[in-house]
């Protein structure tokens, strides 16, 4: 299950690599969060796939416990990446309402202007 993950991580890099080099900004914005779906299913993954009980000392007497860790690492993550997606969105929006484009290049301009 977790070959299963990582090769699912390797494929949401690639689609977000191919998205990240076109030229339309929607389709940028597009490839940054798949690039943050993409780490949060390799933290998931590297923490291990595997089960067991909350990790909170009492009477029950438990051998395998769960590591928070990785899950608390991935809650961070989905926070800082809905932020910076919402940032990107809005900055993206504006450039296109003063602008009047999405394309990447005629927002670069000429370098003869």
């Amino acid at each position: 299950m977790e070959t299963l993950i990582t090769i699912l991580s390797g494929v949401l890099v690639t689609v977000g690599t191919y998205l990240l080099l076109s030229k339309s900004i929607l389709r940028v914005v597009l490839g940054t969060a798949i690039f943050s779906h993409a780490a949060h299913l390799l933290i998931i993954t590297m923490g291990g796939l595997k089960t067991g009980n909350v990790p909170i000392l009492g009477d029950e007497d438990v051998s395998a416990f769960v590591d928070p860790l990785p899950q608390a690492l991935i809650l961070t993550s989905i926070v800082i990446s809905f932020a910076v997606t919402a940032v990107i969105l809005t900055i993206s929006y504006r450039a296109y309402q003063t602008l009047g484009t999405d394309n990447l290049e005629e927002l670069r301009g000429s370098k003869y202007d």
